[in-house]
């Protein structure tokens, strides 16, 4: 409970700096849209690359397994986010923004700390590579999901070859073919994957600094879809893990994985198809504060 409670608040800090600075006018909306496009476009693609850029590479004999495991949870959870939003409370042309926060969780740096405080720091790896069909599909059915127009996805093949998924792709040529590029190479890759992380949240602030703080709390589909994110679903995916004899060990870190509140990158996706960027500030905002108490709950389930 310490360890998530402390994740929550390093969150949170970092948050409340971007809410700020939006209050102070260091940061507006042109300024977050143009932060975004360099989250995505640049920083997340070196994050990505960094992350199989160690001294020791995984063990390729897991990493088949793991997928396996990882692409079948992404394949439910998505077919749960284009479902599920029909039969909520919430406008056609908002449905893509729900499914959304239903498809993809903040793996990246709320899960992995928690991942490491529950099951221990070897566990780190096995999340990684479960979370990895997030990493493909995110730049994928994400932005089918937001750039929808009034509830009619429209697939942009271009984002097969975004940089993210060019990273996405290298990263898995590294591990087969087993090579570990020069600190030359790594460390300049390390130094802007570093950018992610902060340069997301301070946008998640700076958005929320534009919406009424009552607007915050008033929306009944955000808490539906809250409890389909943060418990409903993870719960589901546990039984399912169950029936299918999923190795314990693995299902526990992948439904503790999919219970993470709504991912970072759906407001810079928002910010950058100016589309639903007030209900993803909104689902973020819950479903993080939410997180402190539904993960704890969760965890006595495993």
């Amino acid at each position: 409970m310490e360890a998530i409670i402390t994740q929550m608040i390093i969150l949170f800090i970092l948050v409340i700096v971007g809410y700020a600075l939006s209050k102070m006018n260091m940061m507006d909306a042109d300024f977050d849209r143009k932060l975004s496009n360099l989250v995505i476009n640049v920083t997340c693609p070196c994050l990505i690359l960094s992350s199989v850029m160690g001294d020791t590479l995984p063990d390729k004999t897991l990493i088949l397994p793991l997928l396996v495991v990882g692409f079948a949870t992404y394949i439910l959870l998505i077919g749960a986010a284009f479902l599920l939003p029909h039969y909520m409370p919430v406008k056609p042309m908002e449905r893509g923004i729900y499914s959304f926060m239903l498809a993809f969780g903040n793996v990246g740096f709320i899960g992995y700390p928690i991942v490491a405080s529950i099951f221990g720091p070897s566990a780190v790896f096995y999340a990684c590579i479960l979370n990895f069909p997030s990493t493909l599909l995110i730049f994928v059915f994400g932005t089918l999901f937001i750039s929808g127009d009034q509830g009619k996805m429209r697939f942009d093949w271009s984002t097969l070859y975004s940089p993210a998924m060019i990273a996405s792709y290298l990263s898995i040529l590294i591990v087969v073919t087993g090579w570990i590029p020069s600190w030359v190479i790594t460390t300049p890759c390390l130094l802007l994957g570093n950018i992610t992380v902060p340069a997301a949240l301070l946008i998640i602030g700076s958005s929320i600094a534009q919406v009424p703080i009552r607007r915050m709390f008033g929306n009944p589909s955000i808490y539906l879809m809250s409890a389909l994110r943060l418990m409903l679903i993870p719960l589901l995916i546990l039984c399912l893990s169950r029936v299918f004899r999923v190795d314990e060990t693995i299902a526990d870190i992948n439904v503790v994985l999919s219970a993470m509140p709504v991912a970072s990158y759906g407001t810079l996706f928002c910010i950058k198809y100016k589309r639903g960027e007030v209900i993803m500030a909104e689902g973020t905002f819950i479903t993080t504060l939410l997180s402190v108490v539904s993960i704890p709950l969760l965890t006595m389930f495993l």
